[in-house]
């Protein structure tokens, strides 16, 4: 009896909490190769095997998750709350995610898993994490990256569309302080190997046109699009494509709101590259959320009473010497295991009332 009694003290306080939940941390995360010690066949991860070139052990994995686990708990010290939902990229597969969620610093959040296998040739995936107190999960989709009536001009020909292969876009639908809401989670292609503009300007106009569609099936939807977009807010990609505004006054229905917009501008950066600051990693909201009635849940602003996005980039997650000192800590350097995190900060928005 009294152990059915501490169960549902268990369940009363857990809904208890997510009624008087004030706040919403809405989040993406690059995880810099989150792979782990096993062959797969299907994928090209040989470098990530014990007898590979990054000689990936079971020591260096698990190093890694405590690092990953460590940011996510720092994240929620600052907050004073979980995540309600975290984006993630770079990951091989599922299993790096349970491994992940049940780390020890992080495993009170019982975050629940949104991932799907993809076609990357490389093995990576990009997946959601939600907490399960604050979101209610209804259904999600991999939408495939395809060329199929597109009105990006691209470069590639018809065979080399037909060979090319990238993440999937995941989209993840449900409530959240009883609204409904849509999260696309991304990982836009990369710029390695001269790869184009009109890569990614693709990517981002099937995003734009899915939203546009869950926005006429359930009107009032309140989107957030995420990711590693590969661009910086005032490129083609998200400007153009997916329609993002720098200044929330600006936004019209149809538009989406891109925080980082002005802080890239301000000298703000989320990874570096050759010495020069870029933020990739991105949360853009549509109108519903930009511009939410009163009551509804909406973004504020939470960086010096200005900037509705946060980088989050403390002293330990930035190298303090050598090559990269003041960018981020990432996990290999020069191709030797230094222990580090990411090359990329992770970044966020708060939703409240």
């Amino acid at each position: 009896m009294k152990r059915i009694f501490t169960l549902i003290l268990a369940l009363a306080l857990a809904v208890f909490g997510a009624q008087a939940q004030s706040k919403y941390v809405v989040g993406f995360y690059n995880l810099e190769n989150l792979f782990d010690t096993y062959d797969d066949p299907a994928h090209n991860d040989e470098e990530y095997l014990p007898d590979g070139a990054n000689k990936w052990t079971e020591e260096k994995y698990n190093k890694k998750l405590k690092n990953m686990a460590r940011v996510i708990r720092a994240m929620h010290d600052e907050n004073k709350c979980w995540h309600a939902i975290l984006g993630v990229s770079e990951i091989e597969n599922r299993l790096v995610l349970e491994d992940l969620v049940s780390q020890e610093s992080i495993i009170d959040a019982n975050y629940q898993i949104v991932h799907y296998d993809g076609p990357d040739r490389r093995g990576v995936d990009v997946a959601l994490l939600y907490h399960p107190a604050y979101f209610t999960y209804i259904d999600s989709e991999s939408i495939p990256f395809d060329f199929k009536d597109t009105e990006v001009e691209i470069t590639l020909s018809e065979e080399e569309q037909d060979y090319f292969r990238t993440r999937d876009i995941l989209m993840v639908r449900g409530t959240m302080n009883d609204e409904m809401f849509a999260f696309y989670v991304c990982h836009l292609p990369s710029r390695i190997g001269g790869k184009g503009q009109d890569l990614r300007s693709r990517g981002a106009e099937i995003i734009y046109k899915h939203s546009q569609k869950l926005e006429q099936e359930f009107p009032g939807i309140k989107i957030v699009v995420m990711g590693d977009m590969n661009d910086n807010p005032t490129d083609d990609s998200q400007a153009v494509w997916l329609r993002g505004k720098e200044n929330i006054e600006d936004v019209q229905p149809g538009d989406f709101f891109d925080p980082y917009t002005s802080m890239l501008k301000a000298g703000y950066g989320s990874l570096a590259y050759r010495g020069e600051w870029n933020i990739y990693d991105i949360e853009q909201v549509n109108y519903n959320l930009a511009v939410a009635p009163q009551g509804g849940l909406r973004i504020r602003k939470i960086v010096k009473n200005k900037y509705y996005g946060r980088i989050f980039n403390p002293p330990f997650l930035t190298q303090q010497s050598g090559q990269y000192k003041g960018t981020p800590f990432r996990t290999f350097s020069g191709g030797a295991f230094i222990g580090g995190y990411s090359d990329h900060y992770p970044t966020y928005i708060v939703l409240t009332k």
